[in-house]
């Protein structure tokens, strides 16, 4: 039986008159208050009548036998106990979803004045019913096995069920040191927090599946970081990121136990997962792993055609970034691509380009097989032949969905054999030209048949001028209008609003992130604000946006910007 360990008197939430001003003590949840992690009956204005648990996490799984916080090699089981460290110099916050707050944690937006919200999200408090836990996993990096890696800076603080009845996962990013952390501090620093904050949002506003972000807070405690890996060490400035998943669970989390030997580990977790959150799957069916690997399968080429829809580019999509549940996580060197390049890498330190953009369909598949060589253990024979044909189709799922979207992001409707060399056309020509992938395709959903038959582009749409320098535009413009007009019933009204839905007008390009955390750093907060606002309508025509620049041109100085895995 798990017992709760020994809470630093430091962290304990309501030891001291602090909680709700100078109400005293934060009550116990009782009869008319909610218990940990079930849903309060209306938002809450103060954390006094919030409660997380960790009980369901805690409960089904052994825990790591050794409490004290050191690095070292963990076996036998899923989480560390492990609590956050504060950090010592002032926090402030920088930054707070309103959505992610009220529509999923019942909490009141006015929560973010009080200084117990502070402590909370910065890692100053546990809340009551948390017991801080630190992930073991492992998993393949850049193609290669890296052994144990884990939760090295994150904590995860507890479950929370909404009043939807939805279960929500609610990890600190950045809260200290784990028994995971190998070499690492523990810490972020407030460049990267920034772009995790800002795109996990924007990528579930584009309509794709993602981990969220709550809150950024930022201290000016010390963080030093090699930035670009090339011995500039420098001073940044410790960040915490609040962000919620429905689960922290990754391929490399049931890798370590393979690996490991731990069998019946392995098994208990996948089953937990399967009942968790795989609700059309039996958890009494001999078939379930070959089920839930489907699944998986099916769900991932579907995240990716998604990613190369928007022009995403993860940047590290090793086997622990992968979530079992097919959702975004892990926002570290990522971008957007601003002129189309299938070579396009954010990340500085990919140095064999393997995590290209162009790559990212063939890097799931790598992923994939990894899952399910952890999964083999645990298959019969014949369930083994059928989860490696279930992997070879994951390719047809990848193009069939890749299909699919680009379709809808050129308004097509119906079935043509010529689709796929009409969206293929379209960018090579774009490569060629080095046309700007976000705003050509938004420009065509703007532009009139009529404009494109005449090819009369007008000056503010950009990105399709570049695009007619090439000497095949009119051709496939020829093509494009044809296939348009095979589809009975439909109009250029119609095609233009269907596809102003899909086609976004923003993103979150990496000179924008780069102005918000550059102004970030001297404690002006304005622009991280800004781009939180103008990113939760990427579709909409926004005053504010485009007084900011942000569907004009990259300017110049974008082009020789870098991202880095330094975070």
């Amino acid at each position: 039986m798990w017992r709760r360990p020994w809470l630093p008197a430091c962290l304990a939430w309501g030891c001291v008159a602090a909680l709700c001003g100078s109400r005293g003590l934060c009550p116990a949840p009782n009869a008319s208050s909610p218990a940990p992690g079930q849903c309060p009956r209306r938002r809450a204005a103060e954390l006094c009548a919030w409660a997380l648990s960790s009980d369901s996490l805690l409960d089904p799984f052994p825990v790591d036998v050794i409490q004290e916080n050191y690095v070292r090699n963990v076996r036998n089981c899923i989480f560390s106990v492990v609590y956050p460290t504060p950090f010592k110099s002032r926090v402030r916050l920088v930054a707070v979803s309103k959505e992610v707050l009220e529509s999923i944690l019942d909490l009141d937006i006015s929560v973010k004045g009080s200084s117990d919200f502070l402590e909370f999200v910065s890692g100053g408090k546990v809340i009551f019913g948390s017991v801080p836990l630190a992930h073991r996993y492992g998993g393949h990096q850049f193609g290669s096995w890296a052994g144990q890696l884990g939760d090295g800076r994150a904590h995860l603080i507890g479950v929370y069920t909404n009043r939807h009845g939805e279960r929500w996962e609610l990890q600190l990013k950045g809260s200290g040191k784990t028994p995971y952390s190998r070499n690492g501090d523990g810490r972020a620093v407030l460049r990267s927090s920034v772009r995790e904050f800002l795109c996990s949002e924007a990528m579930h506003y584009l309509g794709i599946p993602t981990s969220r972000a709550a809150s950024l807070v930022v201290s000016d405690d010390d963080v030093w970081r090699d930035q670009f890996y090339n011995g500039n060490i420098k001073k940044e400035r410790g960040a915490i990121v609040l962000r919620l998943a429905k689960s922290w669970f990754r391929i490399g989390s049931l890798e370590i136990l393979a690996h490991s030997g731990e069998l019946d580990l392995l098994r208990k977790l996948l089953d937990f997962i399967i009942q968790e959150h795989f609700p059309s799957i039996a958890v009494n069916d001999s078939n379930r792993y070959l089920e839930f690997f489907s699944t998986v399968v099916s769900e991932t080429a579907n995240l990716i055609s998604l990613w190369m829809s928007v022009g995403f580019a993860h940047g590290v999509c090793n086997t622990d970034n992968f979530s079992l549940l097919s959702i975004t996580i892990d926002y570290g060197p990522f971008g957007f691509m601003d002129s189309y390049d299938p070579d396009f890498v954010p990340n500085t330190s990919d140095d064999e380009r393997r995590y290209k953009i162009g790559n990212q369909a063939s890097v799931g598949l790598f992923n994939l097989s990894k899952l399910l060589q952890a999964l083999k253990p645990l298959l019969d024979p014949r369930q083994k032949q059928l989860a490696s044909q279930i992997l070879e189709g994951y390719g047809e799922h990848y193009h069939s969905r890749f299909t699919e979207l680009f379709k809808r992001k050129l308004g097509l409707l119906g079935e043509n054999e010529n689709d796929n060399y009409l969206i293929a056309f379209l960018l090579k020509i774009m490569e060629d030209t080095k046309a700007d992938f976000t705003m050509t395709f938004r420009e065509l959903s703007e532009i009139t048949a009529d404009q494109l038959k005449e090819l009369h582009i007008p000056e503010e749409f950009w990105a399709l001028q570049d695009l007619g320098k090439h000497k095949l535009f009119s051709e496939w413009v020829t093509m494009y209008l044809l296939r348009l007009n095979s589809y009975n019933g439909d109009s250029d009204a119609k095609r233009r609003i269907r596809m102003a839905t899909v086609n976004p007008r923003y993103i979150l390009r990496n000179w924008m992130a780069e102005s918000a955390v550059q102004k970030a750093n001297l404690n002006d907060f304005s622009e991280v604000e800004l781009l939180e606002q103008v990113l939760q309508h990427p579709f909409e025509r926004q005053e504010a946006a485009e007084r900011a620049g942000y569907s004009l041109r990259p300017p110049a100085w974008a082009r020789h910007l870098r991202v880095s895995c330094s975070s």
